[in-house]
């Protein structure tokens, strides 16, 4: 059956429109089921042993006191093993109850030999400093290829306005609110596996756990109903999934095991630093023509620290140095829009001083040089909805404490749908349920399946069985990159086009029309144009007598496409007497191509503010220069914004005639990626000078004004 194209918006009942979550009741109630919620017969508490040390090596391991106390059932160390920050995990323990296995790790001994470490990123770049990793040559630093276009210093030559300076941004650390975690269940003679994860890929986790202990694909069950937050970080199966799997083999039962507060805020992840020493030149007309930029960051003992730059605008003279430093601590991994939010915040500040030297509108200065139309109209909508040209002044502002500013940044992403099978099950008595293999990690995959498949029946989202999160079903890809929607959706779609079809076969007869002839619309079966000739939607159902009707589909890429624009206002007030700032309101714009369900696509815009408001203002992984920890693993000390913090946050979904006729695009990551820059520029805007480094503190702020105490 060819693929029948989405239907005009106009003559949609509710893709594009508010609809509630599904899940909605079950998450309030307390019905939904976690990873840790799962509970399994005789179950054990499983806990992760670490590392102490930033740079160690284990060399002599006894667990025998460990292995006398009553209850534990299972231990696991990795001999030999070297750690390369301190909360490395070397291996885990099993047992009866979480205090026993907490005493188990104390009662493990550990001979450790101990190297030299470093953890400050100026540290690790000196001449004689502490090698990450000892004994294997690989040094501190890493010099990435140079990358550029055109003639910069004759650009440069020709500028009319130029700005130097330094930017930087801090290392966030992945703070979900679920740790990352599983349950590990083998059948009694360990030829099946099944897990409940939180994972932000059911089938990734499938493959890796089948892939390590050698078992066929269909070996291995893995469920994730629900989840509590992932950013990237739990994209894939690893470490933690493995050793649940191991100990639960090692003890002949089930074990669950997620990570401690102090492990996940450690260990789980982060995003990189970014560091940036730019200097960009443009005309008197407005044109930016040269960038330079020597950049850095660290991603930790092992993980590269890219972003991209020159970023969003259009520069034809430009060139780069990117260099990757390693330290003792804890991994960069994916977190939300990867790299972007960094190079966002660079660029966007060397946008607005470059305006204020050329003495332009800073929103005109971007329209100016912005390649992509939609923004550009989006950036006229920004200064409509945040009424910019009567608020924003030059600055800074004359009133005193409180000094009044405004700032703006752009996204771009691409969105594009993974591939996603589904398949639709039309029940005689009525009943429709769809079943697809990938997981909703709390964006509303679940009421997207269901509007999708209730758009293509007429029937409500209520009345269709959702069923996700299970290898059993329908194989569907990792929720990464903003594809889960993209992804999905057609799939849903084509799978639901092809039940109906099967059905319209059955009744055609009966309403003595061609199958081609029907439709489902408004709760009936009937033929088009005719509405006399119908069949209520149960009636049609029956027809089917003893035998329910399948369709299965796939992700068709002309239902859905890539790429995505997106800007951001902040209007907020600074107090230069104590350097607090006061966010009075963000205006957020983000265009996602076809709206499944605007209700959840303006729940992710208001998400990625706050997490952009978080990363701009709080967040900050502080290491011990001279122990080697990070000083601030949890929650108490590791600042994140709170319900006080937020303002008023204005999300605008972009639907554009020539925009939703692109399909379904994925926008779970954009809305945060120029949250911090808008807000960096709009302190520069209120009190004059710029604060070069996230997170904008008091006391950066009274440092830039010299009034620091």
């Amino acid at each position: 059956m060819a693929v029948i194209p989405w239907k005009p918006p106009a003559q949609m009942d509710y893709i594009t429109k508010d609809n509630p979550r599904l899940d909605g009741p079950a998450k309030v109630t307390g019905r939904a089921k976690y990873a840790y919620d799962a509970i399994a017969s005789k179950c054990l508490v499983g806990r992760m042993i670490t590392c102490p040390y930033p740079n160690a090596k284990a060399v002599r391991i006894d667990t025998s006191e460990a292995e006398k106390l009553p209850g534990v059932k299972a231990i696991l160390v990795e001999e030999g093993k070297v750690c390369r920050l301190a909360g490395e995990f070397v291996g885990a323990v099993a047992a009866v109850s979480a205090d026993i296995a907490d005493d188990a790790v104390r009662l493990i001994r550990i001979e450790w030999e101990r190297y030299p470490f470093v953890t400050r990123e100026e540290d690790a770049v000196q001449p004689n400093a502490p090698q990450v990793h000892a004994g294997n040559e690989r040094p501190n630093v890493r010099v990435n290829d140079p990358d550029g276009e055109g003639d910069v210093e004759a650009a440069f030559q020709q500028a009319d306005a130029i700005y130097e300076g330094t930017l930087s941004t801090q290392v966030q650390t992945h703070t979900c609110l679920e740790p990352h975690g599983t349950t590990a269940v083998w059948d009694e003679n360990l030829e099946h596996l099944t897990v409940w994860a939180s994972t932000q890929a059911v089938f990734g986790v499938r493959n890796d756990l089948a892939e390590f202990f050698g078992l066929e694909p269909h070996q291995v069950e893995v469920i994730t109903e629900y989840m509590g937050g992932g950013f990237g970080s739990k994209l894939g199966g690893g470490y933690i999934e493995r050793m649940a799997a191991r100990l639960a083999r090692e003890a002949r039962q089930p074990v669950k095991l997620l990570l401690t507060r102090e492990q996940e805020q450690t260990n789980s992840g982060n995003r990189p630093s970014a560091r940036a020493r730019v200097r960009a030149g443009a005309t008197k007309d407005g044109k930016l023509i040269a960038f330079e930029a020597e950049t850095s960051g660290t991603g930790g003992f092992a993980g590269g620290s890219g972003f991209p730059l020159p970023y969003i605008y259009s520069v034809p003279n430009w060139r780069r140095q990117h260099t990757d430093v390693y330290i003792n601590a804890g991994n960069a991994r994916a977190m939300r829009a990867p790299g972007h939010p960094q190079g966002s915040f660079i660029m966007e500040a060397v946008m607005d001083e470059l305006a204020y030297r050329l003495g332009m509108d800073p929103i005109e200065f971007r329209i100016q040089n912005d390649p992509n139309e939609t923004r550009r109209r989006q950036f006229r909508e920004l200064a409509k909805r945040l009424d910019w040209d009567r608020l924003w002044k030059p600055g800074p502002d004359e009133g005193f404490p409180l000094k009044r500013g405004m700032g703006v940044g752009a996204a771009v992403w691409g969105g594009g749908g993974h591939g996603s099978n589904a398949e639709v099950e039309i029940h005689p008595d009525g009943s429709v349920v769809v079943r697809c293999g990938t997981q909703d990690i709390g964006t509303g995959t679940r009421t997207v399946v269901g509007v999708v498949a209730a758009e293509q029946t007429g029937l409500s989202p209520e009345a269709i069985t959702v069923q996700i999160g299970h290898s059993t079903y329908p194989q569907s890809g990792s929720s990464g990159g903003s594809t889960t929607c993209a992804g999905v959706a057609p799939a849903v779609k084509v799978a639901t086009d092809n039940a109906l079809w099967e059905l319209f076969l059955k009744v055609a007869p009966v309403l003595e029309a061609s199958p081609e002839e029907l439709e489902a619309a408004d709760g009936t079966v009937r033929v088009k144009g005719d509405p006399s000739r119908a069949l209520s939607w149960k009636e049609a159902c029956a027809v089917l007598g003893q035998e329910s009707v399948v369709g299965r589909g796939r992700n068709d890429r002309s239902l859905s496409s890539s790429g995505t624009a997106g800007v951001c206002g902040v209007d907020l007030e600074v107090d230069v007497e104590t350097g607090r700032i006061h966010l009075r309101r963000i205006v957020s714009i983000q265009e996602c191509g076809l709206v499944v369900n605007k209700l959840t696509t303006e729940s992710q815009m208001i998400g990625g503010v706050i997490q952009g408001i978080s990363y701009a203002l709080f967040e900050d992984r502080i290491m011990d220069r001279m122990l080697g920890h990070q000083i601030n693993p949890n929650l108490e000390f590791y600042k994140l914004a709170g319900p006080a913090d937020m303002p008023e946050i204005v999300p605008i979904v972009w639907m554009e005639p020539e925009s939703l006729a692109r399909g379904v695009i994925g926008m779970g990551e954009p809305p945060v990626i120029p949250v911090a820059a808008a807000i960096g520029n709009a302190v520069r805007n209120a009190i004059g000078v710029r604060v070069n480094s996230l997170p904008i503190t008091p006391r950066k702020v009274l440092a830039a004004l010299g009034t620091e105490v």
